[in-house]
C-alpha cells in the first residue's frame, strides 16, 4: 500500500493494490474509488485535499494492527 500526494493537483491518492484500473465509482464530488476487473477496490482518489483534510492530517499517518490475524476455526 503506497498513499500519495500530488501538491500541483491537490490530490491524495491512497493505491490498496499495483494492480490496473478497470473501473471507478464517484463516490461524491472529488472522491473516486477505482476497481479492478473483479470490482476489488485498487485504489482512492481525493480532490481538493488540502481543503478537504488539513496540514496536520496529511501530514500524520497512523499505523495500527497491520498484521492480519487469522480467523477463529468455526465450531
Amino acid at each position: 500500500m503506497r498513499i500519495e500526494y500530488d501538491r500541483e493537483a491537490d490530490a491524495l491518492y491512497i493505491h490498496l493494490r499495483q494492480v490496473p484500473v478497470d473501473d471507478n465509482i464517484d463516490i461524491e464530488e472529488g472522491v473516486t474509488v477505482d476497481l479492478d476487473a473483479e470490482k476489488h477496490i485498487v485504489g482512492i482518489e481525493i480532490l481538493d485535499a488540502s481543503t478537504r483534510l488539513s496540514t496536520e492530517e496529511l501530514s500524520r499517518i497512523s499505523l495500527e494492527n497491520l498484521i492480519p490475524t487469522p480467523a477463529a476455526p468455526a465450531a
